[in-house]
């Protein structure tokens, strides 16, 4: 068997979007191994803290492992320092986490990709924290997987800045609905949630084809 061969392939949509009073994040509920849906009910958007939201995408292991890890140091930050830390700091200690993850002593290193929206005193913000660790700070929209590649078509043609909480819900979902229409490693459902004043709130959390309502 050719080493091409012996990769198992991942995938799925996940997306971040900066609207005009908080920031959007949403992702799809399909898990995949190869050619196999192992999952069709994947959480794949998770609160780390009260105001910080991760969307994850690549192995599963290392992305679940990864959120809990993150998700401890900044309740241990918390009760050091005696106050939340900032969206730059999480997303910087993310990322550093990310980036030895995939430079660990393996024969098969882990792939874990990112996405982080949230807020603190100062603002909010998104950032994308890649797969080899690097760091980007989004202005408007991001999103990560197989299926971005569909999604990001609707994203540069409908994104607008200045975007209301609502628009962005439907421009999220919009986007999500190109992925599952076209990307076999994507589907089953969408969650999406948003970020505000008032704080995270799932807005959605959809169902397709499975017989489940919510």
């Amino acid at each position: 068997m050719e080493e091409s061969d012996k990769k198992i392939l991942k995938g799925t949509t996940t997306i971040g979007l900066v609207c005009k009073d908080g920031i959007v994040m949403a992702a799809d509920m399909r898990a995949t191994a190869g050619n196999l849906i192992v999952n069709k009910e994947t959480d794949k958007v998770h609160s780390i803290t009260d105001n910080i939201v991760i969307t994850m995408a690549g192995t599963v292991s290392d992305a679940q492992l990864l959120t809990k890890h993150i998700r401890a140091e900044l309740s241990l930050m918390r009760i050091r320092n005696q106050h939340e830390a900032t969206v730059k700091e999480a997303a910087n200690l993310l990322a550093g986490f990310v980036y030895g993850n995939i430079r660990k002593m393996s024969m098969i290193p882990g792939v874990a990709h990112f996405i982080m929206g949230g807020k603190d005193r100062t603002g909010f913000y998104l950032y994308d924290i890649f797969a080899d660790g690097s760091l980007t700070e989004e202005k408007k929209y991001v999103t990560s997987g197989s299926g971005s590649v569909f999604a990001i078509g609707v994203l540069e043609t409908m994104f607008k800045d200045g975007l209301s909480i609502n628009e962005g819900v439907d421009l999220a979902v919009k986007a999500l609905n190109a992925a599952l229409q076209r990307d076999t490693y994507t589907g089953n459902g969408i969650n999406v949630i948003t970020i505000t004043k008032n704080g995270v709130k799932r807005e959605i959390q959809k169902f397709i084809n499975t017989g489940i309502k919510s």
